[in-house]
């Protein structure tokens, strides 16, 4: 029975995050790098637009491995370049970290795209 629990908590977990993933979360934040923007643009504008749509339409295509129930985190290769990104939780005012990752109501999902020297 508590093992059942925890699978069910594991998968609403994991169906939040992906909601968030899918820009269909209006309440996560989605943020890039200031070094992962600058390394997929060139010093435009548009550039910088064009790097934040290849950005989000390669992370709304990714595949998670079977170690990653979560499916809080994750990388995909943008122009040879390795991107990462997580997921992390914090409470409705962004100042504390999440109480209960499973409760939408009690959580922010901020995820963050980065490269491995901003980790």
């Amino acid at each position: 029975m508590i093992e059942n629990a925890a699978e069910t908590r594991v998968e609403t977990i994991a169906r939040l995050n992906d909601r968030c993933r899918q820009g269909l979360d209006r309440t996560a934040r989605i943020t890039v790098t200031r070094t992962c923007l600058a390394t997929l643009s060139t010093d435009s504008l548009a550039s910088e637009a064009v790097a934040q749509a290849r950005l989000l339409q390669e992370l709304r295509r990714h595949s998670f491995a079977a170690d990653c129930p979560e499916r809080d985190r994750g990388s995909f290769i943008i122009d040879d370049t390795e991107v990462f990104f997580r997921i992390d939780y914090y409470d409705p005012a962004l100042e504390w970290g999440s109480e209960d990752p499973a409760d939408a109501n009690r959580t922010t999902r901020v995820l963050t795209l980065m490269l491995r020297e901003d980790l």
